[in-house]
């Protein structure tokens, strides 16, 4: 009996009028302790069951807020102080005047004793003489879906004793009224007046000893369902939240997560992490500069973004809506925690049906690169900021410049055109912000602020995939609304080119019948950067400079081939991802030497050829024995994201190749590298760009699941005419009788072997009567760049209406 009593006596202090245990939170209860606690609570008793952890904790109450005002006279002081300001400087005054009476305020004792007892209930449960919390402020307006309400009020960790809690709790009652706070509410359309404040107290996770961050069960720039982000950095999660420093991003596929045998993460990027936030002493937090190694290493391993991931998708299903996730993993017993989750408020709300298109003109050069937030493009004069406090000499319509945003800085943002941050993530304040606010933003530069200058005309274009970029000078904007539910249905397949994985989720709404061109010279040449023989030869390689640079570029890697096969498949994941399950055709390596030696350390391996186009280069050059060990990483890479991923929508092409020897001895370099035609679905196209493809129909049908017609390379070859010739452009013409009767005959006699046949090229978008010169040759599938793609699927549409329809 004796054991039992203490324990009755803490149930009811854990579930007074002042205070709530967590696992007796659910959503309902946000009126009575905010959103960010409820939420907490809602995971606690509905999801531990699917494995979701989330540290123990409690809460205090609305009422507890209230009784707090009502015994020190406030409700009429916080009235008074608020009813006459405006902005700018009156806001901080009345922010600093409601603050001070917070200062001075003294807490009801059955309040603090409510709150001592519930912290000693905690730290007895946990076995800790005083456990070290974080306590955390949830206004009862806040994460609803139309607001996040993010960071507008104060967290504060690693704080032990009881002493030390209760000043966290007064700051956090007090931070409802920074100037920060009360202009987004105003904003927003919430009264002071009936938002109270619930202060959230729970266990630490001792992050500090090992990593944390967030994770968006949606992609944050285009509203991509079917990927989830997770940002992470070494030490407590403050300054990914903030957004301080770059941290590693990674990117899951969420349709193949409930197969365990396939990893479909599809992008891994190290991010910098300069610095980690880490306990200082009791009650103390403070940040200190990562190794090297930590900067070079990943934060979380392939099975922790994996269980994040599945956390993630868990979250979300119960919730019914896309999510914004807080997460840490605890160094000293090595689990990861579900630390907070609001609901995502930016894309989630956004009308489905529409794409905005964006089209850059007449750009000066490129003055600095980064993370693209906001997916359009803004024009204006540069204003550097250091401050949130010099806000009024921010003119309306600026491009603010500054290190790192924080809620101070929102006031100012609201009055921008457009964001640029030396610091931060996808995830980071700025980011967040500038999405919900509709602004672009270009975070995480790394010298914006000195290299910019105040009054400089600059354009900051997010229009161009994953990777944001400033112009100097004033760019011409053209700004297009697609409704791809508006676009004619076609029997012939219109499907899209693509070499920038950064692009491929921009256009997951355009009902394209999947990727009939993925290039990965891209992803090799801006990505990768480095000849697959300088990794695969390492030792052979003499230049120190070119050494170095490998050495910065694989750091990581204690594999340098592995550098290689992981970039170029997360590259090819992220383009299939976001078009699976529809057909993704990705072209092989077609670079010429000359294009390969220009690679960091090809000029060692190259030859110096007096016509590359005509030269070592397609299904010679995988065949050769001085290239076999470079394509046998583009194979592993292709292998992985096939049968590790498990994105099997991908098909793979060989271009260039001249013969059908050639074809044999390819397909066995495949299969000898795993990549055997047929095993798990796998299908193999070959490019029609040589005349001995169509002369040759049948053989190469026969060893080929289709063919992609390559009307560049084929015209040239066909009129004898070299296509980058500025003297014999007017003779390079895809419409010319020759290069016409050969695309039709290598479409019979393929389609008679029962073998399907594709185009790609631009002249299709050029020319409306090629279009339709395609479509009565029967051609089944047309593959064009993604801002051609409505005018051509509107072209297709225009010729079938003539044709009759097929039985």
């Amino acid at each position: 009996m004796e054991r039992i009593l203490p324990a009755l006596i803490r149930r009811k202090i854990m579930n007074s009028r002042y205070i709530v245990d967590l696992s007796e939170l659910s959503a309902r209860d946000t009126n009575r302790v905010g959103g960010k606690n409820a939420s907490l609570g809602e995971m606690i008793r509905n999801l531990r069951s699917a494995g979701v952890d989330v540290p123990p904790g409690f809460a205090t109450t609305a009422e507890a807020y209230w009784d707090f005002l009502d015994a020190n006279g406030l409700r009429a002081e916080i009235e008074s102080a608020l009813s006459h300001r405006t902005t700018g400087a009156a806001l901080n005054r009345a922010s600093k005047t409601v603050r001070r009476l917070f200062a001075r305020a003294q807490f009801p004792p059955e309040l603090a004793s409510a709150i001592v007892d519930a912290y000693r209930d905690l730290s007895a449960k946990l076995q800790r003489d005083q456990v070290d919390v974080a306590v955390r402020s949830s206004a009862t307006a806040e994460d609803l879906p139309s607001a996040s309400f993010a960071g507008q009020q104060e967290t504060f960790l690693n704080v032990e004793g009881e002493e030390a809690l209760l000043e966290a709790c007064r700051a956090c009652f007090a931070s409802l009224f920074a100037d920060r706070a009360i202009a987004y509410r105003e904003e927003h359309g919430f009264d002071h007046r009936k938002v109270a404040l619930s202060i959230g107290v729970q266990q630490m996770v001792r992050s500090d000893k090992a990593g944390a961050g967030v994770l968006f069960t949606i992609d944050t720039e285009t509203g991509f369902p079917n990927t989830l982000l997770i940002n992470a950095g070494w030490g407590l999660g403050e300054n990914v939240v903030r957004g301080t420093i770059e941290p590693d991003q990674y990117v899951v596929f969420k349709p193949l997560l409930d197969r365990p045998e396939l990893c479909p993460i599809i992008d891994k990027t190290i991010g910098q992490k300069q610095r980690k936030l880490v306990y200082a002493n009791r009650s103390a937090t403070r940040n200190v500069t990562t190794t090297r190694a930590e900067r070079h290493a990943f934060v979380l391993s392939n099975s922790e973004i994996l269980t994040l991931a599945r956390w993630g998708c868990t979250i979300q299903a119960h919730y019914g809506r896309p999510m914004d996730v807080e997460w840490a993993k605890d160094g000293e017993t090595g689990s990861l925690h579900i630390v907070q989750a609001r609901p995502e408020t930016v894309h989630s709300r956004e009308a489905a049906g529409v794409l905005h298109t964006y089209k850059l003109d007449q750009t000066g050069r490129r003055l600095l690169s980064g993370l693209s937030v906001g997916g359009s493009v803004a024009t204006g004069q540069v204003r550097i900021m250091r401050s949130p406090s010099d806000g009024n000499t921010f003119e309306d319509g600026a491009i603010l410049v500054t290190e790192m945003t924080d809620p101070d800085w929102v006031p100012i943002m609201k009055r921008a055109a457009a964001i640029v941050t030396d610091h931060g993530g996808r995830t980071s304040h700025a980011a967040i912000v500038s999405r919900e606010m509709g602004l672009p933003a270009v975070v995480g530069t790394g010298s914006a602020t000195e290299v910019l200058r105040n009054g400089q005309e600059i354009t900051v274009s997010c229009a161009e995939g994953d990777e944001g970029h400033v112009y100097e000078g004033i760019a011409h904007v053209e700004k297009q609304e697609v409704h791809p539910e508006q676009l004619p249905a076609t029997r012939t397949q219109v499907m899209l080119i693509l070499a920038n994985p950064a692009e491929a989720l921009r256009w997951w709404r355009l009902p394209a019948d999947g990727v009939g061109l993925a290039r990965i010279e891209f992803i090799i040449g801006d990505l990768i950067k480095v000849h697959p023989l300088a990794l695969t030869h390492w030792e052979q390689i003499r230049d120190r400079a070119v050494r170095k640079q490998i050495d910065e570029l694989t750091a990581g890697y204690a594999d340098k081939t592995e550098y290689f096969v992981d970039r170029l498949a997360h590259g090819v994941a992220r383009i299939a991802a976001a078009w699976h399950p529809k057909p993704v055709i990705v072209r092989t390596s077609d670079f010429k030497s000359n294009e390969y030696a220009n690679l960091i350390g090809g000029a060692q391996f190259e030859p110096d050829e007096e016509n590359p186009m005509l030269g070592f280069r397609g299904a010679t050059r995988y065949a050769s024995e001085q290239f076999r060990a470079a394509f046998a990483l583009e194979c592993r890479a292709l292998h992985r994201v096939r049968d590790d991923i498990g994105l099997t929508n991908v098909v793979v092409m060989i271009p260039f190749c001249r013969t059908p020897a050639e074809a044999d001895q390819v397909l066995d370099v495949l299969a000898e590298n795993g990549l055997v035609r047929g095993v798990n679905g796998l299908q193999v196209y070959v490019m029609c760009e040589v005349p001995s493809n169509v002369i040759l129909a049948e053989a190469f049908a026969s060893r080929f699941d289709g063919f992609s017609i390559g009307s560049n390379d084929l015209t040239q070859l066909v009129l004898g005419v070299d296509r980058d010739s500025t003297m014999l452009a007017p003779l390079f013409d895809e419409r010319d009788e020759a290069v016409m009767t050969l695309i039709r005959d290598v479409i019979q006699r393929a389609h008679h072997h029962g073998t399907e046949v594709g185009l790609c090229g631009q002249a299709p978008s050029d020319y409306p009567e090629f279009a339709r010169f395609l479509v009565e040759a029967g051609i089944d599938s047309l593959s064009v760049t993604p801002d051609s793609f409505v005018s051509v699927k509107e072209q297709v549409a225009a010729a079938e209406s003539t044709l009759p329809h097929p039985a």
